[in-house]
């Protein structure tokens, strides 16, 4: 049975085993959950390496791969169907999702061993999974928007899993709120492209979006409408800039909801989108320039951000916020694959980072302020040293995963047409930032002296079954950029290769400057400027925690204003609180609830019942059980009875 004629069940297996643990994993021992919640999907990652297996054998004309096996939504001339594609980027998606997904399902069969809810944990995962394979999946914008909104519910049940802290509980409500304003605007992008091109199906729309001509600047048309409008939902979903502030709450979270959804699946959804629709965006310049800007400049801020933080997942939270960052970045400058690349690396150091950090978490006896650790390498080896080599991914140490994806988004957002100087040092900036700030963490949570009570604390490394999706990780944080590693030596870039097809019409569109040796040669130059400063700032971290661990204090009393600015983050979640959440509430409560609630609706209501209830009451004192007062009653009746019958006839008397 080829699996290229079934793919409905790749995702179809992760929601079996939600509906398994959903339904009776209450009643079933925990290693049954575990052989249902990490079976179902490790299943799912190895339908996935068969379904590369036969996809490699189609031929060039046959991709897109795509299957309807259902109509969904039939109405007049709109169809949504149940359809399923498969190309190159879908593979490359389909890899991250089940493939770390898995190991994050092992880790977790550790990290939440001791906690309640465990089977009801274990379905919200496969359910997430679920619905993260259906966007990747998807062949029409509409089955792209049920994953879309499947993995924003699922994000908010995770993210407030520990229902009975509030702080969880606000946490997952702001995460669903916020991206539903984004969403607002995604649904009326979907609703226009329907208007536009007569069908949600990516076939037709790309296609007949290839021949239209590329908008001018100065004139943004429809297709420009669109892209901003599916970006609004993009900036959502993927925590950019204004709309990421319901990441760093996140982390209320267990920790491999942070790994999962936070790092490596869901905040990657709208590069993801923005990566699938790149025809509509390359005919949109504005939109482009727009994507561009926003990246950088959220890669800058958040990285800004993370320098101060005390808090080891908070740390991670504004650096997942920045690293999206440098992914709609290339996205914005045209580098589609250079962003996909980075999201692919970004997932193996990043979930790796945040997996460290909850066996760092564990191993301290669920303590997270790193200025409570510190002395930690020798006690949790394997966590320290995995951990390292991601810290070393993530700054950009050479010939790591991460070394090679940053370096082409810098290269290309140097050259591209729609990137230029400005973007290239902002980006370069936020580069140097990530490799003091990782290594501040590093620097903070391992090494230098205990700041921790040694007898109150009992420090012990992490089970095996956390191990060793720590080890796998490690390695692929290491050598998973190495399929772009020839490029430096004039040789084949394969990943840029291999996600081609996918990106060739809008290639075309989105010429870089020069010639291929002057390119390859200007790649050195400013590979060595990032490298550079990457060391250097490494070396500021070391000489501010371990050469000179007195030199931060300093510095934040000496620039007690600043400091004190990227401690509380920019105010930004107090101006929001006062410019519009007050407002809201303030509406919500004196004029919806009191005014209109209360006084009209309840005030109608209720002055009906009070009327009748009135009248009522005068009435019933017709009912006073004397039979002269009954008599008396029904001769007055009768009179007037009687007086209405002969009443026509005196008029005609008359």
């Amino acid at each position: 049975m080829p699996l290229l004629d079934h793919l409905w069940i790749i995702p179809s297996l992760p929601l079996l085993g939600a509906a398994l643990n959903g339904l009776f994993g209450a009643r079933w021992p925990k290693r049954w959950v575990d052989v249902v919640g990490v079976g179902t999907t490790g299943l799912a990652f190895a339908a996935t390496l068969e379904l590369i297996r036969e996809f490699a054998h189609l031929r060039a004309d046959q991709v897109p791969w795509s299957k309807s096996y259902l109509t969904w939504i039939g109405a007049g001339n709109f169809r949504a169907g149940f359809d399923l594609q498969v190309d190159q980027l879908t593979i490359v998606m389909l890899l991250v999702v089940t493939g770390v997904g898995w190991l994050i399902h092992i880790y977790s069969t550790g990290y939440m061993a001791h906690e309640g809810g465990y089977y009801r944990f274990f379905a919200e995962m496969n359910l997430f999974t679920f619905f993260m394979l259906t966007l990747v999946m998807a062949a029409n914008f509409v089955l792209l928007f049920v994953g879309w909104e499947g993995v924003g519910l699922c994000s908010y049940l995770l993210i407030g899993f520990f229902f009975l802290r509030k702080s969880a509980a606000d946490a997952g409500k702001k995460a669903f709120i916020v991206t539903r304003i984004g969403d607002f605007g995604f649904t009326l992008g979907i609703l226009l492209i329907f208007w536009v091109f007569g069908s949600v199906d990516y076939a037709t729309v790309f296609n007949r979006a290839a021949g239209m001509p590329v908008e001018n600047a100065g004139q943004p048309g429809v297709l420009t409408s669109i892209s901003l409008l599916l970006l609004a939902g993009a900036i959502g979903k993927s925590a950019q800039l204004p709309l990421y502030v319901w990441l760093p709450d996140a982390m209320e979270g267990p920790t491999p909801v942070s790994a999962l959804i936070h790092a490596a699946t869901m905040v990657t959804a709208g590069v993801y989108m923005v990566a699938r629709a790149h025809i509509l965006y390359s005919h949109a310049p504005i939109a482009m320039t727009t994507v561009a800007v926003i990246g950088g400049l959220t890669a800058l801020y958040a990285a800004t951000i993370g320098l101060v933080q005390t808090d080891i997942k908070r740390v991670l939270a504004y650096s997942t916020v920045s690293q999206i960052g440098y992914m709609f970045l290339a996205c914005g400058v045209g580098a589609f694959s250079a962003g996909i690349f980075h999201l692919m690396t970004h997932a193996f150091f990043k979930a790796l980072l945040f997996l460290a950090a909850g066996s760092v978490i564990h191993a301290m006896g669920g303590e997270q302020d790193m200025r409570r650790m510190g002395g930690l390498r020798k006690q949790i080896p394997w966590t320290y040293w995995t951990m390292l080599l991601a810290t070393l991914s993530i700054s950009g140490a050479p010939l790591f995963a991460g070394f090679f994806s940053k370096d082409k988004i810098l290269f290309e957002t140097a050259v591209s047409l729609y990137g230029g100087r400005v973007l290239w040092a902002i980006a370069l900036v936020a580069a140097l930032l990530t490799a003091f700030y990782m290594f501040r963490l590093i620097f903070l949570t391992f090494h230098g002296a205990p700041r921790y009570d040694a007898h109150a604390t009992h420090v012990h490394e992490s089970p095996k079954n956390m191990l060793a999706p720590l080890v796998v990780l490690a390695v692929l944080s290491v050598v998973g950029g190495w399929v772009a590693a020839p490029a430096l030596s004039g040789g084949a870039d394969y990943f840029e290769i291999y996600l081609a097809p996918v990106f060739a019409k809008s290639s075309a569109l989105l010429a870089t400057a020069g010639g291929e040796t002057e390119s390859r040669t200007l790649e050195l130059q400013l590979m060595g400027v990032a490298v550079g400063l990457a060391t250097l700032g490494f070396l500021v971290a070391w000489w501010f925690y371990i050469r000179r661990p007195q030199t931060p204090e300093w510095l934040a009393e000496t620039f007690h204003a600043p400091y004190k600015l990227l401690l509380n983050k920019y105010y930004v979640d107090e101006l929001y609180n006062l410019a519009i959440i007050r407002p809201i509430g303030w509406i919500s409560t004196r004029l919806l609830w009191q005014v209109v609630d209360e006084g009209a609706i309840d005030g109608s209501v209720n002055g009906v019942a009070h009327t009748a209830r009135r009248l009522g009451s005068r009435l019933r004192v017709l009912a006073s059980g004397n039979t002269r007062s009954y008599a008396a009653w029904v001769l007055v009746g009768a009179v007037l009875l009687l007086g209405l019958l002969l009443w026509p006839l005196l008029g005609m008397v008359r």
